[in-house]
This record gives C-alpha cells, structure tokens and sequence, in this order.
C-alpha cells in the first residue's frame, strides 16, 4: 500500500467519522431540547376556550374552566341589571378602579362587553374559594341591601351581580374579569381578545 494511498484512506475515515458523529449528536440533541418544549397538555391549558352561549337562559349561569381556573358566565335578565344598576349597597371598588382586575373594555358598571353577560374567574380574591351564585333579592342571612350575586362560604365575602366586592368583607379587590372576545353573537372566546367586538 503506498503512502498516497493511506492518506486518502485516514482523510476519509476522519471525515466519516466526522459525519457519523456530527449526525449522532443532532439526533441526540433533538429529542433533548424538544423535551423543553410545554406538552400538548400544558399548551392546551394556556389556550382560548370556546364556548357556546346559545343555550344559556336568562338568569341563568354556567361554569367553564380555563387555566385551570373556574370561569363563571351570568346571563343577567333584565330584572337582574335593574337590579345591579339601582342597588345602593356600600362596595369597595364601585368604578373598577383596580385596572388589574379587569381588560380597560370592562372597567363599566356592569363589568362587560355585553351588559347581559358577566363573564368572571371564580376564585374569591381573599383565599381562592369559589364563591356560590345567591341571586335571591335581600335573604336574611345576607342583608336587605343584597340584590343578588356570588356569596363566599369560605370566610362571608360578598359581591354583586357585576362581580365587584362589598365593603367591610375580607375579600380586598372584585372578582377578575379574564380576557375575552365575542366571535359571534352567542359564541365567547375567552383568554383572548385581540379584536375586541360590542
């Protein structure tokens, strides 16, 4: 075997060997930072939930969950928006004057793009318990100045039927209005809205 010969050989097996390597530690390096890629399962519980609005009677409420959190959506009648809008009772932030509580599209009265619908994460913003729906008018165990809306049983916080908090309950702030879009005129898209429709 002659000099010449040997050369090219050892060129070849090095640069093979270089290939080989380089190939085994791409196919070693994929499957490594694809695992710190979120799964399927943690990007879906970041995603817009859909819902459908069309079967939801007036005065009634539905729960979805989005983040992992309990969204609770208020078809308010108009005997109930009567109601909210002539209340007096004392509440602690009254003109959603809290911006991290709601999108600027539902610092309003009625906490909403569309006044016939309360759309809230329902989470008490004092310890994360899920207040119930009390949309009786002045029960005796939660005053005469109650117009309906989410009681806490977890430690008395009390809110309206807009979701804003009572004054003097240990709740400190209303409840949070998520993101949320209309994408037709009974279809809800929450988690996001970046075209924000009336």
């Amino acid at each position: 075997m002659s000099e010449d010969n040997g050369l090219s050989r050892r060129r070849f097996l090095t640069v093979a060997t270089s290939i080989t390597g380089a190939v085994g530690a791409v196919a070693a390096a994929v499957p490594f930072l694809s695992s710190w890629q979120p799964s399927a399962r943690a990007r879906a519980l970041g995603a817009p939930v859909e819902v459908d609005l069309s079967k939801l009677e007036e005065g009634a409420m539905m729960r979805v969950i989005w983040r992992g959190k309990p969204i609770s959506i208020l078809r308010r009648s108009p005997a109930m928006l009567e109601r909210l809008a002539s209340s007096k009772a004392e509440l602690r932030d009254p003109d959603s004057e809290v911006k991290d509580q709601q999108p600027d599209y539902a610092a309003n009265p009625t906490r909403s793009l569309k006044p016939e619908f309360l759309i809230v994460i329902s989470n008490c913003t004092h310890l994360g318990c899920v207040p119930v729906n009390r949309f009786e008018v002045a029960p005796a165990d939660l005053g005469a100045d109650w117009v309906g809306g989410f009681f806490c049983p977890c430690h008395g916080s009390k809110f309206d039927l807009a979701g804003r908090v009572y004054a003097g309950v240990p709740a400190p702030t209303n409840l949070v209005v998520p993101p949320h879009r209309y994408i037709g005129d009974k279809t809800l898209l929450i988690g996001e809205d970046t075209e924000v429709a009336a």
